[in-house]
């Protein structure tokens, strides 16, 4: 770990469904630190007849200091969330690309991307919300909007 970056895996899960639409259905299950040093190729951690979960390593989850209000917005909810945005490829979902930003998931999911949001840990919470608090600057207070109605001294602009 370090100030800006994190090196994570990402758990994807398949379940098999009973459904006459889909035979089975993938989302991402959970986020766990890397190990350093180990391949970046996809492990099969379990398999049955219900589904299974795939262990992706090698991914990195970094912070922006533009995205600290919402990093805040995210670790100040009642279940902070790490969002995994991921593509299916050959019958197998792989994890693209990880975001803590409310934001920034907002916008993978504006592009059509799938994102799902998983349990973000208590240690990655805290250095997150470290982070955010450090970097976090309020929007600047104007003396008052574009119209006369909006200003607090009543004044109009060319009286």
């Amino acid at each position: 770990m370090t100030d800006t970056t994190l090196e994570l895996a990402v758990i994807m899960g398949r379940t098999v469904l009973a459904n006459k639409w889909a035979d089975s259905q993938w989302e991402a299950v959970g986020v766990v630190p890397d190990r350093p040093g180990e391949s970046h190729d996809p492990r099969l951690l379990h398999e049955d007849a219900r589904g299974c979960q795939w262990l992706f390593p090698g991914f990195r989850l970094r912070l922006f200091s533009d995205e600290a209000e919402n990093y805040l917005l995210n670790v100040t909810a009642p279940e902070p969330r790490v969002f995994v945005m991921w593509r299916l490829e050959q019958d197998l979902a792989r994890p693209a690309l990880l975001t803590v930003s409310y934001g920034e998931a907002a916008r993978m999911m504006d592009a059509d991307e799938r994102v799902d949001g998983v349990p973000m840990p208590a240690d990655i919470r805290e250095w997150v919300n470290e982070f955010a608090r450090r970097h976090y600057r309020p929007p600047e207070k104007g003396k008052g909007g574009r119209f006369a109605s909006q200003r607090r001294d009543g004044s109009a602009h060319g009286r």
